[in-house]
């Protein structure tokens, strides 16, 4: 069998059939092992599939249910008919891990055109730079996103506090920023969406705070308990989720929050100075 990623059709079409589906990561990788053997995968039995991919025969099944064949003889069917293996001719079609780029630039496009309207942003902006303080929200998928806005957030907001850790005691820091004044919360929502996640939310309306969310679509989970949802697509073409839209809508929001805060400029400039002054950063 040829090992080449078969022709760039074939590629294509799988790739077309995979979108749109959410994938469990053993899921992504019979996806994955798929593209790379796209010239051999409709003649491959579900035992050679998954010896490939090294996942259980079970989970083969599992995947082809998952987009939404009746199993996998029927989702191979389809595969015969939709991308007819052809031998050679993988030159010049890119591969996995360029299609992931592509895809990912695909998404901030599509950001950027949401972006032709900024109202949303700089609603968003002026809520965040008037809660003191700011309670930001981001588990599991979304700690890196919700982490990274909260250290550049602190140069120039007053009070800014990560809630980066579920359990019990979430609550109780959502109630901790309510009894300090805070009337917004920020939080970062990526699949797969914990359960949790959608609760605190819930718990913070409940509380008053006004819910504003970054999340992968307006479909989320989280939406009906968000006042102001900005969608943001993440990339599923690699074994786990890639956010570069999510993490640059968490900039433009920084940069409307500082819009909105009238001393953000003199707080940049003092930091700058101490930094330079205590040599923080190599030059």
């Amino acid at each position: 069998m040829s090992d080449n990623g078969g022709e760039p059709e074939a590629t294509a079409r799988l790739q077309k059939l995979f979108e749109g589906h959410r994938l469990t990561p053993t899921q992504r990788r019979i996806a994955h092992c798929m593209v790379r053997r796209a010239a051999d995968a409709p003649f491959l039995s579900s035992v050679e599939l998954a010896e490939l991919a090294g996942v259980s025969q079970p989970s083969v099944t599992r995947f082809a249910v998952a987009l939404g064949f009746d199993g996998y003889p029927a989702l191979r069917r389809h595969l015969r008919d939709v991308a007819p293996a052809t031998a050679g001719g993988g030159e010049g079609a890119p591969n996995e891990y360029q299609q992931a780029v592509e895809a990912e630039i695909d998404n901030l496009r599509h950001l950027a055109s949401l972006l032709a309207d900024p109202t949303p942003v700089t609603r968003a902006g002026h809520l965040l730079a008037g809660s003191r303080p700011l309670p930001v929200l981001g588990l599991r998928a979304a700690t890196a996103q919700a982490a990274g806005f909260t250290y550049f957030a602190r140069k120039v907001h007053p009070d800014v506090r990560l809630l980066d850790e579920g359990g019990t005691l979430l609550a109780d820091r959502i109630d901790a920023s309510v009894r300090a004044g805070a009337s917004a919360l920020l939080c970062f929502a990526l699949p797969r969406h914990p359960r949790e996640v959608v609760e605190a939310l819930e718990y913070a309306r409940g509380a008053g705070l006004t819910v504003v969310t970054v999340a992968d679509s307006t479909f989320a989970p989280v939406a009906r308990h968000s006042d102001l949802l900005l969608p943001a697509a993440v990339g599923t073409g690699l074994a786990f989720d890639t956010a570069c839209a999510p993490m640059l809508l968490g900039r433009v929001l920084l940069e409307a929050m500082c819009d909105a805060l009238p001393d953000a400029q003199a707080h940049l400039e003092e930091f700058d100075a101490k930094a330079a002054a205590r040599g923080l950063f190599v030059e």
